[in-house]
């Protein structure tokens, strides 16, 4: 994905008139965690949220948006999305069934469309940041905008 200029999921937000802030940030290889995006950008860490993309036993590929300061819970994915079982695609697997590389994975523009879930946590923000695809790059937006953009079902998704 480009740094300069727009990414895919921009123009997608922009092209369904949501409004929306583009956030940059300098990141590190060495630690691509969204906790560390949020201190980058001087956000709260329950504010900023990673696009996780795991495959049910039936359901195959689902796309699960937490905060980057929580865990993914499986059973609850499962739950959700209508499954049994939940597991994280290997990150080698991220490119190919998303366009997109670790740590600039966004829920909007995923190259094909997945069942999304949202951590219902993201309703006690009138914004919230997830990846604008690429690295270094998130965008600020309204998390129900984001939610009717991207079909999302909002569910609990932590534990805690």
């Amino acid at each position: 994905m480009e740094m300069s200029g727009k990414t895919n999921a921009l123009r997608l937000v922009e092209a369904a008139k949501i409004p929306c802030r583009e956030l940059t940030y300098d990141y590190d290889e060495k630690d691509l965690s969204g906790v560390h995006a949020a201190q980058a950008m001087g956000l709260p860490v329950d504010q900023v949220f990673k696009t996780l993309v795991a495959r049910g036993e039936r359901t195959g590929i689902n796309v699960f948006c937490v905060p980057v300061c929580r865990e993914l819970d499986l059973k609850l994915a499962a739950k959700a999305a209508g499954d049994k079982n939940m597991e994280l695609v290997p990150v080698k697997e991220l490119l190919s069934l998303t366009g997109y590389i670790r740590g600039g994975c966004s829920p909007v523009g995923i190259k094909k469309r997945y069942p999304t879930f949202l951590d219902a946590r993201c309703l006690d923000f009138s914004e919230i940041a997830v990846s604008a695809g690429a690295r270094g790059k998130q965008m600020l937006l309204s998390p129900r905008a984001l939610g009717a953009l991207v079909g999302a079902v909002f569910v609990r998704l932590t534990g805690d």
